[in-house]
C-alpha cells in the first residue's frame, strides 16, 4: 500500500458501525466492462502499469460469462476536439482531448474485444449510468446483478458501482478485474466500495457463480 496507509487497521472501525455486510449474487447478472479502451489501458495514452493485468483477468472472465448467456456491456468515451461536451471534467483533465472518434485511443482493447451479441454504451462522464442508455438495456434484460470490471478503480469504476447500488442492483467487483494508474487509489477505493456499495470478491468466486448460470439466469436449488 502506497504512503504507508494501513487499510486493514480501519476495518474494525467500519465493522463496529455496521459497514461491510455482504449483498450476495442475484439471479440475472450482466458483466459491465468499464472503459477498457486503449486510451485508458495503454501507457501510450492515459493508462498505467496497474491496468494491464486487470484487462488480462477480465479477458479470461468474459468467455465464461458469454458461454452461459450472461450479457456483456462495454462503455466507451469520445469527446469533441474543443471539449465542449466534457464540461468541467475537460477543464480538470484536459488530456481527455485525446479521446477522439476514429483514433486508436477510443478503440476497445483487443484483449477484450466485444462479441457480436455484446452491448457498447457511449458515455461522457465517469459513471456508465450517467446520461446513457444503460438503464434501458439493463431493464430490458431484467438484470439484477452487475459484475463490474474495468478502469479506473478510483474513477469510472467507482462511479458506476455507486450509481449501480443507488439504482437497486446488486454490485459485485472482482478485484483482479479492475485497475488504476497507481496502487494507492486502487486499494483505497476497493476497500471503501466493499464497505458501502458492493461486494469486492475474488475472481474465482465470480467464476463459481457463473457456473450456476444457464441461459443468462441462475439455476435454482432444485436444478431448474
Amino acid at each position: 500500500m502506497e504512503q504507508g496507509v494501513d487499510l486493514e487497521a480501519a476495518r474494525p472501525i467500519y465493522r463496529t458501525h455496521g459497514f461491510g455486510n455482504r449483498i450476495g449474487f442475484g439471479d440475472r447478472p450482466a458483466v459491465v466492462v468499464v472503459d477498457f479502451f486503449y486510451g485508458c489501458t495503454s501507457e501510450e495514452f492515459l493508462g498505467g502499469p496497474h491496468v494491464s493485468a486487470a484487462v488480462d483477468r477480465t479477458a479470461a472472465l468474459l468467455p465464461a460469462a458469454r458461454a452461459v448467456g450472461v450479457p456483456v456491456i462495454y462503455s466507451t468515451v469520445t469527446f469533441r476536439d474543443d471539449l465542449a461536451d466534457a464540461g468541467w471534467f475537460g477543464v480538470k483533465v484536459p488530456s481527455i482531448k485525446m479521446f477522439q472518434a476514429g483514433t486508436k485511443a477510443v478503440l476497445i482493447d483487443e484483449r477484450v474485444t466485444p462479441g457480436p451479441d455484446d452491448h457498447v454504451v457511449p458515455k461522457k462522464m465517469a459513471s456508465v449510468f450517467f446520461g446513457t442508455h444503460l438503464p434501458m438495456v439493463l431493464a430490458h434484460l431484467r438484470v439484477d446483478t452487475l459484475i463490474v470490471t474495468g478502469c479506473t478503480t478510483s474513477g469510472c469504476v467507482r462511479a458506476t458501482v455507486v450509481d449501480g447500488c443507488a439504482q437497486g442492483y446488486r454490485v459485485i467487483v472482482p478485484h483482479e478485474c479492475v485497475g488504476d494508474r497507481a496502487a494507492g487509489p486502487h486499494e483505497a477505493n476497493l476497500f471503501d466500495m466493499d464497505q458501502k456499495y458492493a461486494d469486492v470478491v475474488e475472481t474465482a468466486e465470480v467464476m463459481s457463480y457463473l457456473d450456476s448460470i444457464r441461459g443468462g439466469q441462475r439455476v435454482g436449488r432444485d436444478g431448474r
